[in-house]
């Protein structure tokens, strides 16, 4: 298994950036495909991004071409780059990692997760 802490929330005005980082420790880092999901007061959880294997990723449609998820497997970190925020992207997000299920988009399917960092854009 595999444990994780995320980290990097904060308070930013809209059109900034902050970069998210999810330290892992436990069972080898790179057997796992990696995800990062949000949740706002009063809404369901939802998938953000994810990474796994040969490189590939997948974005949800509302944060394409602003957000970006990357990996250090020497540091056994993922991280998750955010740009031209807007309030719309106001949440908790979590960092979780799946064992079997690369790529999902789902949260039934992650196996670990972090604790979550709040993240608060202002108009």
């Amino acid at each position: 298994q595999v444990q994780l802490e995320d980290s990097g929330g904060g308070l930013v005005q809209a059109g900034g950036s902050l970069r998210l980082s999810c330290s892992a420790s436990g069972r080898t880092f790179s057997s796992y495909a990696m995800g990062w999901f949000r949740q706002a007061p009063g809404k369901e959880r939802e998938f953000v991004a994810a990474s796994w294997s040969g490189g590939r990723t997948h974005y949800a449609d509302s944060v394409k071409g602003r957000f970006t998820i990357s990996r250090d497997s020497t540091e056994n970190t993922v991280y998750l780059q955010m740009n031209s925020l807007n309030p719309e992207d106001t949440a908790v997000y979590y960092c979780a990692a799946s064992r079997r299920y690369y790529g999902s988009t789902v949260s039934y399917d992650y196996d670990s997760w972090g604790q979550g960092t709040q993240v608060t854009v202002s108009s």
